[in-house]
């Protein structure tokens, strides 16, 4: 056992040493969502020693197997994700404008997801995102300012609501997380102001946490379809109660001197169709949402954000072998929009801006001991 688990922490901890990633929800728009792997709701691996109901079970696929005890090997899932994405497209609301100038966020992040099974329902969750980003400010203060840092850990449990496998070839969990401040809130950087060299708090969208403590809800589902396909579901809410974080931002207008923390949110769905004759191959279609909104559920909303949504296609590709699992998924943006503020509306200054990319690329590995 002690040789697994030295394994374990190495895998996690050489993922961490080489993933120096950021990630936003496409551009200036900050919502550091983790998007969780579903090879646990619609598997394609055919391993005839997998646990039924476990991650490397067949779940929704109709695919039988053997029943045996639960063994720790079994009971323990990495997964390691990557997301990168530029940005440069200009928004007002829903609009887009084009500018002779734009600000380019280039944008990644390395998360380290970790799952530990205490039964075929139960399951204890951690994420460890570490992020790198850049971005070239073309107003006061200009430039171009670097970030890398690890970001806000969460921590949590998830629990199937029915007893795996399911008769009816469909299950759905629901998981709690807290999210802890690790993430650096204030990283700075020089820029160029009034004909002056400055050091300047960097823009929102490349902070790796926001320095408060939050809690997220989130779920995910399954039903089968016909034998080789299923459906999907997934949503994750962030809540962050507190108002603001307190680090100052480089703005001017009434209400935006100070960074708010903001909740934020993802969804996807759609359906997997495994592909005839190459039995661990599948192909994924579906949509996928993310964003900030206006205004947090729980507490005030001021401060300076950038609410915004991003709608998109969501086409991907999986392949299992044995006790890994390779997903790459390119979501393709369909419609973006970038709202007013609290402050933008209290103060009735015009909407403000934000930059969205057209699609980002992530890509997950899963491995189950």
């Amino acid at each position: 056992m002690f040789q697994l688990q030295k394994r374990a922490m190495s895998i996690a901890l050489v993922s961490m040493a080489l993933g120096t990633g950021y990630a936003a929800a496409q551009g200036c728009v900050a919502a550091h969502s983790v998007q969780k792997p579903f090879d646990e709701l619609i598997s394609t691996r055919l391993d005839k020693d997998a646990l039924p109901g476990s991650r490397n079970s067949l779940a929704g696929t109709g695919e039988s197997m053997p029943a045996r005890a639960p063994r720790w090997e079994d009971n323990l899932t990495i997964d390691i994700g990557y997301r990168v994405f530029n940005s440069n497209k200009y928004f007002q609301g829903s609009n887009e404008i084009a500018r002779p100038t734009a600000v380019r966020n280039h944008e990644n992040i390395f998360d380290v997801g970790v799952e530990y099974r205490l039964s075929p329902r139960w399951s204890l969750i951690a994420d460890v995102p570490v992020f790198n980003g850049s971005r070239d400010q073309i107003y006061p203060p200009t430039g171009k300012f670097f970030v890398s840092g690890v970001g806000d850990i969460t921590v949590g449990a998830q629990s199937w609501l029915f007893r795996p496998p399911t008769e009816n070839g469909g299950n759905i969990a629901v998981n709690v997380q807290l999210k802890i401040p690790t993430g650096k809130d204030n990283y700075t950087g020089t820029g160029i102001q009034g004909g002056k060299t400055v050091i300047a708090t960097a823009d929102q969208s490349l902070q790796p946490g926001d320095g408060t403590w939050g809690f997220s809800v989130g779920t995910q589902a399954y039903k089968q379809l016909w034998h080789s396909a299923s459906l999907y579901t997934q949503a994750n809410y962030l809540l962050s109660p507190a108002d603001t974080n307190g680090v100052a931002t480089f703005r001017s207008q009434p209400g935006q001197g100070i960074m708010s923390a903001t909740d934020q949110y993802l969804y996807r769905g759609g359906i997997l169709q495994r592909v005839p004759k190459i039995r661990r191959l599948a192909f994924t279609a579906g949509v996928r949402g993310e964003g900030v909104p206006v205004r947090d559920l729980i507490g005030k909303s001021d401060g300076f954000r950038r609410p915004g949504f991003i709608f998109s296609f969501d086409p991907g590709v999986m392949f299992s072998y044995k006790r890994d699992t390779i997903t790459v998924n390119g979501p393709w943006a369909i419609y973006r929009d970038r709202p007013p503020s609290v402050p933008e509306i209290q103060y009735n200054i015009v909407n403000g801006d934000a930059f969205f990319g057209d699609y980002t690329v992530i890509a997950n590995w899963s491995h189950h001991f």
